[in-house]
C-alpha cells in the first residue's frame, strides 16, 4: 500500500474504533493497520467515550467503577492529562462535553480535583450552574473558579470592544474643539484625513483630528436585560450576565438585570461579580414573559433612552400578550431587541412563530453570536435599524 493509502485507513480505524480492527486490518494486507504510539494513545483516549466495552467508561473495569466514587478520580485526571496532550483547546471542550452526556459523567463536576483540569468551557458552565445545589461542599470553591476561569477568557475576548462600541455611539452626536485623547473619533478623523495618505510613510497624517464633545451624554442610557432563566438559556445567560456586567461598571450608562421563570428576580445588585451574578440565576422552571416585561416596565423612566433586550427562546406558556407588552414598550419610544436563546456555540433555539409575530411588528428578532454584541450594543444606542440582523452576522 501507497504512504496514503495507509494514512487513510489508520484514520478510518481512529475513526470508527476497535471495531474496525479485523476488517481494516485486511485492507492493510497484514491484519492490522500500523498505528505510532501517539495514534494508540489518540485511540484510547477516544475509546474511553465513543467506544463499548474494554476501554470505555462504559466498561465494568472502568466506568462505572470509575465514573463516581472511590476510583474515580484518577482514572479520569489520567485521562483528562492525555487529552490535553493529544488534542486542540476546542476539540478538547468538544470531548469533554462528549463525556458529560455520553457516559452520563456529571459526578466527574463534583470531584474538585477533576474541575481542576477541566478546560473552561461554556456547556460545562451551564451544566454547573444547574446543579450548583448538588455540588457538595468540598467542591464549591473548585466550581466556583471553574466558573470564573469562563468568565475571565469571554471578558478579554469582549470588554474592551464593548466599552469602545458604547462610549462612541453614545458620544458621537457632536465634536468638541477640546482635544482629549480618550476622546478622539478615530473612524470620523480617519474618513475625514483619507486624502492625505502619505504613500512613503505608509501612514494617514491627518491635518485635523476629531473629538467627541463628553458634554453631549447629558441624558444616561438606561439599559435592560430581561433574561429568560429555563433550562435552555445556559449558554445566553453565560454571556448576558458578562455583558451586564461589564455595562454595570460604566458610569455613562444605567444597567438592569432581570430573572424570569414564573417569578421575577431583579439581579442588578450582584453585577459588580459576574460569578455572583451567575450564581443568582434559578435555571429551570417554566416561564412568563409577560409578567417580567410588566415589572420591567416599572424600571422605564425616559423611554427615549431606553435599551430594553428581552432575551429568551420565547417558550411563553402564559399566553401571547407578551407580544402586545413588547410593542407598548416601542410605542412609548423605547429601543427594544429579542435576542434568541443560543446554544451549541451559536445556533438559534427558539418559538418560530412568536418570533414572526414579534418581528411582524418592525421588532429586531434574532440571534446574536457572542462576538457580535458590540457591534449589536453600538447600533442599537445609535438607533441605527436593526430589523434585518447584522449584516454578515445575522441568524
Amino acid at each position: 500500500m501507497t504512504d496514503k493509502e495507509t494514512q487513510n485507513l489508520k484514520r478510518w480505524r481512529l475513526i470508527l474504533g476497535k471495531e474496525s480492527d479485523e476488517m481494516l486490518g485486511k485492507m492493510a494486507g497484514d491484519n492490522s493497520v500500523p498505528m505510532s504510539q501517539t495514534d494508540i494513545m489518540i485511540d484510547s483516549a477516544l475509546q474511553a467515550i465513543y467506544g463499548t466495552g474494554e476501554g470505555s467508561f462504559d466498561d465494568n473495569e472502568g466506568g462505572k467503577k470509575c465514573a463516581g466514587k472511590g476510583g474515580s478520580s484518577p482514572v479520569i485526571s489520567k485521562w483528562l492529562g492525555d487529552i490535553r496532550k493529544l488534542f486542540d483547546k476546542e476539540t478538547i471542550k468538544i470531548i469533554q462535553d462528549d463525556a458529560i452526556e455520553r457516559k452520563n459523567l456529571k459526578e466527574l463536576l463534583m470531584e474538585p480535583e477533576i474541575l481542576n483540569d477541566l478546560e473552561p468551557d461554556v456547556n460545562i458552565v451551564s451544566t454547573l450552574l444547574m446543579l450548583k445545589d448538588q455540588i457538595p461542599q468540598k467542591s464549591k470553591a473548585a466550581a466556583r473558579e471553574f466558573i470564573k476561569r469562563l468568565v475571565e477568557e469571554v471578558n478579554k475576548l469582549l470588554e474592551n470592544d464593548i466599552r469602545s462600541s458604547v462610549t462612541a455611539a453614545i458620544n458621537k452626536r457632536e465634536h468638541s474643539a477640546i482635544p482629549l485623547a480618550s476622546a478622539i473619533d478615530f473612524k470620523y478623523t480617519i474618513r475625514r484625513n483619507l486624502k492625505n495618505f502619505n504613500p512613503d510613510l505608509k501612514i494617514i497624517v491627518p491635518e485635523k483630528v476629531w473629538f467627541f464633545d463628553r458634554r453631549s451624554s447629558v441624558n444616561k442610557w438606561n439599559i435592560i436585560l430581561d433574561i429568560d432563566q429555563s433550562g435552555s438559556m445556559g449558554e445566553s445567560i453565560i454571556y448576558s450576565s458578562i455583558v451586564s456586567c461589564i455595562l454595570a461598571s460604566m458610569s455613562s450608562i444605567q444597567t438592569n438585570v432581570v430573572a424570569f421563570d414564573t417569578q421575577i428576580m431583579d439581579l442588578t445588585s450582584l453585577c459588580e461579580d459576574p460569578v455572583d451574578l451567575l450564581y443568582g440565576f434559578q435555571m429551570g422552571g417554566g416561564t412568563d414573559i409577560d409578567k417580567s416585561i410588566a415589572y420591567c416596565q416599572t424600571l422605564i423612566t425616559d423611554p427615549q433612552n431606553t435599551l430594553f433586550f428581552l432575551i429568551s427562546d420565547l417558550e411563553e406558556y402564559g399566553g401571547k400578550n407578551f407580544i402586545n407588552r413588547l410593542n407598548e414598550l416601542k410605542e412609548s419610544g423605547a429601543t427594544v431587541i429579542v435576542l434568541l436563546a443560543i446554544a451549541d456555540g451559536g445556533r438559534a433555539s427558539y418559538d418560530e412563530n412568536n418570533a414572526r409575530r414579534i418581528a411582524s411588528l418592525g421588532i429586531p428578532c434574532f440571534a446574536c453570536p457572542p462576538d457580535k454584541l458590540p457591534e449589536l450594543l453600538q447600533r442599537a444606542l445609535s438607533k441605527d435599524d436593526l430589523t434585518y440582523g447584522l449584516g454578515k452576522g445575522k441568524c
